[in-house]
């Protein structure tokens, strides 16, 4: 078991250092001067040339990527190039928001989707088994830059229940998720149907397996095999599913904050690279890389671990 742990904490990190390694190369070969971006166009050659200098920006892109490593195993991710702030106190302004969306958008899916599909195992066949089935698939299909925009018109613009834009300026925690209603709601939506889908599957085929059908003949109440053996079986794989969802609730997330004009990492990834703004890009970067990788990464263990056909090969 420590083995299979240490083999992929040590691959998670790989991963990190790769993508980022990547995802820097790729930032840095981007079309056009940053300089000149980030002075106007009324900066002199000599100002341009000061600010390469002082950004690193004059040195071979190898030379820059092994720097910018040395400054992150130090914990200095630069500054910002506007306003000269450090990026880790940028950072840690921002990323409350962007946890507190993403947990929202996970929780209420969990809390639904998962009931919807045992309801529909359950009454295999059955009138409401096909409309969640039916709804399951439409909502799947619905992009949710999409839902956001659509909900934003209509309950916020039309219907006035929810706030458009911004956050809440109050420290009052139901008024924050007051706030985060309509975004969670845009970015969570698919994973009903995800879940819905998966658990349904799940517990079929673990409806049909030996130990329930002799559960069943041993006279336990149904709703004891459903709840303490079916379900408690059927939803590891769920697990799992979170785990790598979250990373798709990140990249949605993104598009949430802008729509919804809400302070967050992805907005503030999509505004430092309209800016040119490296620091603030690749600090982000490696922020939401790290996360996601150690949510998988959290998610195959919870896995390896609750599952017993996969703990009995480690």
């Amino acid at each position: 078991v420590v083995n299979y742990v240490l083999k992929r904490t040590i691959l998670a990190m790989l991963i990190i250092i790769l993508a980022i390694a990547v995802l820097f190369c790729m930032v840095f070969l981007i079309p056009g001067d940053p300089a000149a971006i980030a002075l106007g166009p009324r900066a002199t050659p000599e100002i341009k040339q000061a600010f390469r200098e002082s950004m690193g920006l004059d040195k071979p892109i190898i030379v820059q990527l092994f720097r910018f490593f040395t400054n992150v195993l130090q914990g200095d991710l630069g500054v910002d190039v506007w306003s000269r702030r450090s990026v880790s106190t940028i950072l840690l302004e921002v990323i409350p928001h962007t946890l507190g969306l993403v947990l929202l958008s996970i929780v209420w899916p969990v809390v639904i989707g998962i009931p919807m599909g045992c309801y529909a195992a359950i009454h295999r066949h059955g009138f409401l088994d096909k409309v969640i089935g039916v709804v399951s698939v439409g909502v799947i299909a619905i992009p949710s830059f999409v839902v956001a925009i659509y909900a934003l018109l209509f309950f916020a613009v039309k219907l006035r229940w929810f706030p458009a834009i911004g956050v809440s300026d109050r420290g009052n925690i139901l008024n924050q998720v007051y706030y985060l209603v309509l975004p969670a709601f845009a970015i969570g939506l698919g994973w009903v149907g995800y879940l819905a889908r998966l658990v349904r599957a799940s517990m079929l085929e673990v409806l049909g397996e030996n130990y329930i059908r002799t559960a069943r003949s041993f006279g336990i109440p149904e709703s004891v095999v459903i709840f303490k053996y079916a379900l408690k079986v059927a939803i590891v794989p769920t697990v799992a599913l979170i785990g790598v969802g979250i990373g798709s609730l990140v990249s949605g997330a993104v598009f949430a904050e802008i729509v919804f004009s809400r302070p967050g990492i992805g907005k503030l990834i999509y505004d430092s690279v309209i800016t040119r703004n490296y620091p603030l890009v690749m600090g982000g970067v490696i922020v939401t890389t790290s996360f996601l990788v150690t949510c998988t990464l959290v998610a195959d263990l919870l896995n390896a671990y609750l599952d017993p056909r996969v703990r009995e090969k480690l």
